[in-house]
């Protein structure tokens, strides 16, 4: 059919509503007559030319703007004999291999228990047997993952004709069917509860019997974990431990156990927590925010910088500014600064103090100035305290120079003078 007005290959041309609900008839019982996939492809080609037909039609419009479109109903009529159509080809062998490929996923994307793993083992095997008679090459011994995979590859080796060897192409399909039945019963990781989680990693294996009867015995494990990294900084299965806890246990603020473990880590600054922690922090965790900070590492500063810009969550600044002090890296200095001039007097003596941990040169003007000219007696003798830190005799000389009498200044004075 080259257009929708003249006819193509004998057939008549579709010109009318009338001419166009025949030619659908005539395809949908050419359809249930199909038998082959090539029947298949002469249903699939005229319905494809009766659609393009239909396109072309300047049908007319319905005279009452309630009355169905005439033209929206064929197309209609034409998605649902093209569904009928997909839904009687095949079975394909792509269709096998597709699935076996979606097992295999699932196989590699899975975290198995012991259990389970062992349920994984006989659901491979099992298959392998079912399609034995079919595959021409035998799969090896080895992982599930690899043994479906190779399952694949002789399949996709097979010459199966959907018309011909139909049977066979459905019973591969039912025994991929039966693979991801069992595949799906198998115990996963994700099946266990948190505490089975737990005791299969041996987090509980620290506790003595006493220990496991006080609740929670996890926090009560934490600190037998904590207090080995304190004694041993080699410990890594210590850290391992309390960061499987951190990440197993609830969390957010109606959780105690998070706030508990992140206290911990507070405590000891493992640097392997980092990776875990961060994120954590980026979502404005406090808690998190201060374990990063006694953990030292510069690079977590692009998380914690955006956190005191401003006059937001007062708060969260004065926490990243106490970290970003500790952390101590000099790439903070002039975004610390800036808060020198914040409204609120404890953010501007939180970024005096965070400056002096900093010990960057280049804080002492400001700080100086700070020194010299803030209302808030506090303020300026966190200033103070700031410039002796940095310690140098520019830094002294500021000190001196703009102490006044307020006593917490005098005494930052008195240490820049016996140190000039």
């Amino acid at each position: 059919m080259s257009n929708g007005d003249e006819p193509d290959d004998g057939e008549a041309a579709l010109t009318d509503l009338e001419d166009f609900e025949s030619r659908l008839d005539s395809v949908a019982e050419s359809l249930e007559a199909a038998g082959t996939e090539t029947d298949l492809d002469d249903v699939e080609a005229t319905l494809d030319a009766t659609a393009e037909a239909l396109e072309a039609a300047d049908l007319p419009e319905p005279d009452d703007e309630d009355e169905d479109d005439p033209s929206a109903e064929l197309e209609g009529r034409i998605d649902g004999l093209r569904e009928d159509l997909n839904a009687q080809r095949g079975p394909y062998l792509e269709d096998v291999t597709d699935d076996l490929e979606s097992v295999v996923s699932t196989v590699e994307g899975t975290r198995w228990t012991e259990t389970g793993s062992a349920e994984l083992d006989d659901a491979v095997a099992s298959f392998l047997a079912e399609i034995d008679d079919e595959i021409d090459s035998t799969v090896e011994d080895g992982e599930p993952a690899d043994r479906l995979d190779a399952a694949v590859e002789a399949l996709s080796e097979l010459d199966l004709d959907p018309d011909e060897d139909t049977e066979t192409i459905e019973a591969l399909l039912t025994a991929v069917d039966g693979l991801e039945d069992d595949i799906d019963a198998a115990e996963s990781w994700d099946d266990l509860t948190v505490r089975e989680q737990l005791t299969a990693e041996g987090f509980y294996e620290v506790l003595g019997p006493e220990g496991r009867r006080d609740y929670p015995p996890e926090w009560n494990a934490v600190k037998i974990y904590e207090k080995r990294y304190q004694q041993d900084r080699s410990d890594g299965e210590a850290i391992e431990m309390i960061l499987l806890a951190l990440e197993k246990l609830p969390g957010g603020k109606d959780h105690f156990m998070e706030e508990n473990i992140l206290d911990s880590l507070a405590r000891i600054a493992p640097p392997e927590a980092l990776e875990d922690v961060l994120p954590m922090a980026g979502k404005r965790n406090e808690k998190a925010i201060r374990v990063v900070g006694k953990i030292g590492d510069p690079g977590a500063l692009d998380t914690l910088l955006d956190f005191i810009d401003g006059d937001g969550d007062r708060s969260l600044q004065l926490e990243t500014l106490r970290a970003v002090g500790a952390i101590g890296s000099e790439a903070a200095t002039r975004t610390v600064a800036d808060r020198l001039a914040a409204e609120d007097a404890e953010i501007r003596s939180a970024a005096a103090r965070a400056l002096g941990r900093i010990g960057d040169t280049r804080a002492i003007e400001p700080l100086a100035d700070v020194l010299a000219d803030d209302p808030e007696a506090s303020v300026r003798a966190s200033a103070a305290w700031a410039l002796v830190q940095i310690g140098t005799e520019r830094a002294f000389e500021a000190v001196e120079t703009n102490a006044d009498d307020s006593y917490l200044v005098q005494v930052e004075a008195e240490k820049a003078a016996l140190s000039s």
